[in-house]
């Protein structure tokens, strides 16, 4: 035998014991590696089971994501709870446990914004406060809603810039949902002179606003009050049910306006406008003003 021949003994004696020693314990960790088999396809079932159901239920596509992803993650956590004492035979399951516990409060506290949102969008997938294609108002953020994810909710406002905002903001503060119906009701205010008759006025208005094709009177009769003394006439608040999303609204408001004039043109109802008397505090002279023929 020659000199590298014994500068390799030690070595594999070494790897020879190790060997035997982890062939001598696999016997007594194989119930565990049966166990972890058997875990890893429980969890592979439970995450086929939860995608039919989630499908069969019409749940969310993302929710059911999240679902997949929170399986995922507790089966690799059982799994490596598992397989430590398999490789590290001093480590026991408990030992294991108390580590993982430990590092996920420092992770949690590390994290807290990150985890808030998650858990604040699966509240939202869950619940279902509102949905993709809504027009929602939360705050300074009003739009469409085009993507609900995880950790946030992807809204499109009306002049076409997006807002990514995240889903810890849309559960704490109040949310006016516009499109949970599909009609929804409006108002406008206009108003006739002091010298027309209320009633006859009313009735004219009523009559042309109701005539509107975007007007939904199928659904609600519109209404027409006497709403208050303006400057310079007597106001109708005018309430009329129509489509939910804001160009719906904007729309009817537009034809409500359009129809309201000549309405009122026609029985020569006065619209007001705005009449303006200058005070003087001294008198004004008043000196003729010489033809072109005199000054000539």
């Amino acid at each position: 035998m020659n000199a590298s021949d014994a500068q390799l003994d030690p070595i594999t004696s070494i790897w020879f014991d190790v060997v035997l020693t982890r062939g001598e314990a696999f016997p007594a960790a194989l119930p565990r590696v049966t166990f972890a088999l058997i875990a890893a396809m429980l969890i592979w079932l439970a995450r086929a089971l939860i995608r039919r159901l989630g499908q069969r239920f019409g749940f969310r596509r993302n929710l059911i994501d999240v679902l997949l992803l929170v399986a995922g993650v507790a089966g690799w956590i059982l799994a490596g709870l598992m397989a430590i004492p398999i490789v590290f035979p001093p480590v026991t399951p408990s030992n294991a446990l108390v580590t993982l516990g430990l590092g996920s409060v420092a992770v949690g506290f590390a994290f807290k914004d990150v985890f808030e949102n998650f858990l604040a969008g699966i509240l939202i997938l869950i619940r279902e406060p509102f949905e993709i294609g809504d027009h929602i108002d939360c705050e300074d953020v009003e739009g469409h809603v085009e993507q609900i994810t995880i950790r946030d909710t992807h809204i499109r406002q009306t002049d076409g810039q997006l807002v990514v905002t995240p889903n810890a903001h849309l559960i704490h503060s109040p949310v006016r949902v516009g499109t949970n119906r599909e009609v929804r009701r409006a108002g406008i205010i206009g108003g006739v002179a002091y010298g027309e008759d209320v009633d006859a006025a009313r009735d004219v208005i009523a009559g042309a606003v109701r005539g509107v094709d975007s007007v939904r009177d199928d659904v609600r009769d519109i209404q027409v009050f006497a709403h208050a003394f303006g400057a310079s006439s007597t106001d109708f608040e005018i309430t009329r049910w129509t489509g939910s999303r804001p160009v719906d609204i904007r729309a009817s408001r537009d034809q409500g306006v359009a129809a309201k004039k000549p309405a009122l043109d026609e029985p020569e109802i006065e619209i007001p406008f705005p009449y303006r008397t200058l005070t003087m505090n001294d008198p004004i002279e008043v000196q003729p003003v010489p033809a072109k023929d005199d000054a000539a």
